[in-house]
């Protein structure tokens, strides 16, 4: 399935895209895709629809953020050596790991506000992963059992805040609009392999990222696993895995978003997205 939420900022409605690209309204079976929907039992409920039974939506709609109410929103750093390299830092030897402000999260192809003083905001198109039962501890075995699917995440980062100023990572990584999330959920049985899905990124319609997930260090199963040995994963928590090269602090001079760029990026089987760049003015 690909689940996802259409409407104005606040009230996006619950909806499914069917096998001819339509968009079908859900909200007369579930109140939203959030963790509650995860943990009742709700994704069986609408793999059992008859989607042309549903009513159609405008495919014009805005697209929100493909989950509602998030608890954590976990980022793993680092994930692709190519990128390590090109960040000048070392391939970690456990996964790195911090934190996203859910303040940050925006829809898909919502506008993308740099802080008012950012001279150095980038990108970073990742792949989310979106926990679908309470995990904890969980072996690597299990661990794809406790996931609801996968989606489209750009880990925006202000790589002054992030590296220069004192502190942790999360300076650079929650500013507001820094986390894009979607267009779609799309659950794991339509992605029979998450550790092979092509990766990429334009900036201003040049192709800056341009990758295979095969390429990162720790794989899906292997990240699930190891975040749960440290806190529990609740329904609707997002896992972002990591960025493969092309970034704008690996080019040489480094490249920076600038007020009127526009980012176009996706994960084949997951969607694009497309977001414009300004800045925030009080």
């Amino acid at each position: 399935m690909k689940l996802l939420r259409v409407g104005d900022l606040g009230q996006e409605k619950p909806a499914i895209l069917d096998d001819a690209g339509v968009i079908r309204d859900l909200s007369a079976h579930i109140a939203d895709i959030d963790g509650d929907f995860f943990a009742n039992g709700n994704p069986e409920k609408i793999a059992a629809l008859d989607l042309n039974s549903l009513p159609v939506l405008d495919n014009n709609l805005r697209k929100g953020a493909v989950i509602s109410k998030v608890g954590k929103f976990i980022c793993v750093g680092l994930n692709y050596a190519d990128h390590a390299a090109e960040s000048g830092m070392d391939v970690p030897s456990e996964p790195v790991l911090f934190m996203k402000a859910t303040s940050s999260i925006i829809g898909p192809n919502d506008t993308v506000l740099m802080p008012p003083k950012s001279e150095k905001s980038d990108w970073e198109v990742e792949l989310g992963v979106v926990i679908g039962k309470e995990t904890k501890y969980v072996s690597e075995a299990d661990a794809l059992d406790h996931v609801a699917g996968y989606c489209v995440v750009n880990d925006l980062s202000e790589r002054e805040f992030q590296i220069e100023k004192e502190g942790q990572w999360c300076k650079g990584k929650g500013c507001d609009t820094f986390g894009p999330i979607g267009p779609y959920l799309v659950t794991t049985d339509e992605i029979t392999d998450s550790n092979e899905l092509d990766i990429w990124l334009e900036l201003n319609g040049e192709r800056v990222q341009d990758g295979n997930t095969r390429t990162m260090v720790y794989k899906v199963p292997f990240l699930v696993s190891y975040i749960s040995q440290f806190m529990s994963l609740q329904p609707g928590d997002i896992i972002s895995t990591g960025t493969p090269p092309g970034v704008g602090l690996g080019f040489n001079p480094p490249k920076y978003l600038k007020e009127g760029d526009t980012m176009r990026l996706g994960i084949s089987g997951l969607g694009v997205q497309q977001q414009k760049v300004e800045r925030y003015k009080a």
